[in-house]
């Protein structure tokens, strides 16, 4: 009968970095979203103009935030960022 040694695998720390970003988008995209709807509601009572502006910057907030999120993608596929 052999022994046979069991190595110890760590995680590699690239792909806890993966998630902790991935968990911070999400969060921006939350936060982003909820204050563009808070201000176009806001806006929207103070013109108005009821659902407009609110689902407008709605709109513009998700449209923003995944921008940004697919040029960070990019640099992190590139090299350029960590």
């Amino acid at each position: 009968m052999t022994a046979t040694a069991h190595k110890t695998h760590y995680a590699d720390p690239s792909s806890f970095r993966g998630i902790i970003m991935l968990s911070a988008w999400g969060l921006a995209l939350v936060l982003a979203s909820f204050v563009f709807l808070w201000l176009g509601n806001l806006l929207d009572e103070l013109l108005g103009t009821s659902p407009k502006l609110m689902i407008g910057l709605f709109c513009l907030a998700i449209v923003g935030c995944f921008i940004e999120l697919y040029q960070e993608a990019l640099n992190i596929l590139k090299g350029t960022r960590l």
